[in-house]
């Protein structure tokens, strides 16, 4: 894979984590993002330290998130 479609591809993990779809939960938009990062994953595309960036960035928005909404924030 170019690094072209590598950076395409972490752009549009990137997009979900920042504008997920209408009706998305939060919970479905972390299962989604992870989903996304073990296909990356599984494809090449990242390495383990990519993927595990990415799961990271992805379990301190989910917290930060649920935080805020039972915080009523």
């Amino acid at each position: 894979m170019s690094e072209d479609q590598k950076e395409k591809a972490i752009a549009t993990w990137r997009r979900l984590l920042e504008e997920p779809e209408i009706r998305m939960s939060v919970e479905e938009q972390f299962e989604a993002l992870v989903m996304m990062a073990d296909e990356l994953k599984r494809t090449g595309v990242i390495d383990r330290e990519e993927w595990r960036e990415l799961a990271e960035e992805a379990s301190a928005f989910y917290a930060h998130t649920i935080e805020g909404l039972e915080g009523g924030t």
